[in-house]
């Protein structure tokens, strides 16, 4: 009675149900590594300083908080930057670290360093494109930043002058 109703023996279903598991696997290690190479982020190198940042000096520093249009927080960080060097300055970013309060950074950016001039009864903060920084001059500054960190602590955040823009 050979029809529909017999069974393939044993051991023979035993092979396909492994075969068809260690395809499986093989498939699914594939695919996750794929992934893994096309998520991997390049590793990020750590950037230096512009070499004439050491004649660029932030003093004065104050902080304030002021409530936008739209009723959030922006955080604001004055001060006077001053050009010890020999050469005129059009641009500059300073990298700001918020610590917490187990002195570990809690936000970090790098943010565009703005001139403050008084344009009519407000001061503007301006780029410093529109108004360089020759040498041995000193100007007010700004440093805006639309969200703050709930975890910082505070205190001054560290700032160090990255990139500079020499004419």
């Amino acid at each position: 009675m050979g029809g529909l109703t017999e069974q393939p023996p044993l051991a023979e279903q035993n092979e396909s149900n492994w075969r068809a598991i260690v395809i499986g696997v093989v498939l699914v290690i594939a695919v996750v590594g794929v992934i893994a190479v096309l998520l991997r982020t390049p590793p990020k190198v750590a950037s230096v300083p512009h070499p004439y940042a050491a004649n660029l000096k932030l003093s004065d520093l104050k902080m304030s908080a002021a409530e936008n249009f739209v009723g959030a927080s922006v955080t604001y960080l004055d001060g006077t930057i001053t050009n010890s060097g020999d050469k005129t300055i059009g641009g500059a970013t300073i990298h700001v670290a918020f610590k917490d309060s187990l002195g570990q950074v809690a936000q970090a950016e790098d943010v565009p360093l703005h001139v403050l001039q008084t344009g009519g009864p407000y001061l503007d903060a301006v780029d410093l494109r529109t108004s360089p920084l020759t040498p041995g001059q000193s100007k007010p500054f700004r440093l805006t930043f639309e969200h703050v960190s709930d975890d910082w602590n505070h205190e001054y955040p560290e700032m160090q002058v990255m990139e500079v823009a020499v004419k």
